[in-house]
């Protein structure tokens, strides 16, 4: 049985992803990106929202789980001006069938399919905050993100830092 990968976007309506190419990773072919659901809570954010992500990993010690007051499945700090957005945002789930798909990122949860693919199924979810909490992830919030950033890269916690060009590292 293949498994199922998603991806989460603002637009409705997409029939079809096609590679594209990512400023993030230049030398990398063009690709339709997904993520698998244990890291899905990572995209019920607007897409331009910075966040930081952390949660249990192989390498993480009790005394980073206790420091960093990780008591859950997985914490997401967003800073404050960000609260609104969130609130208000529709996002588009678009579940994929996993043939294409090959991992690209295990910590990350990233999958990547140099072919096009059209989703199996379409789900709008209105209600981030109440997602989140379904997912038994924490929503924090600060003014800032640079010195959990500083911390975390620092931690044996696994994480996940997302539109980190956005966030206020003053």
């Amino acid at each position: 049985m293949n498994n199922v990968y998603y991806h989460y976007s603002e637009e409705p309506g997409i029939d079809q992803f096609i590679p594209r190419k990512n400023s993030t990773f230049p030398d990398l072919q063009p690709v339709v990106w997904a993520i698998d659901k244990e890291h899905a809570p990572l995209y019920y954010f607007p897409r331009d929202c910075p966040r930081i992500a952390i949660w249990r990993g192989n390498e993480t010690s009790e005394l980073d789980m206790n420091r960093f007051q990780v008591n859950i499945r997985m914490v997401i700090t967003i800073e404050k001006r960000w609260l609104q957005a969130l609130e208000k945002t529709i996002i588009h789930e678009y579940s994929f069938a996993g043939k294409t798909f090959q991992c690209f990122d295990e910590n990350a949860g990233y999958y990547i399919s140099q072919e096009s693919v059209e989703p199996i199924e379409v789900t709008m979810i209105d209600n981030l905050p109440e997602k989140l909490l379904e997912s038994n992830v924490e929503l924090r919030l600060v003014n800032s993100l640079k010195s959990l950033r500083d911390d975390v890269l620092e931690s044996s916690l696994a994480y996940s830092m997302i539109r980190m060009r956005n966030a206020i590292l003053a």
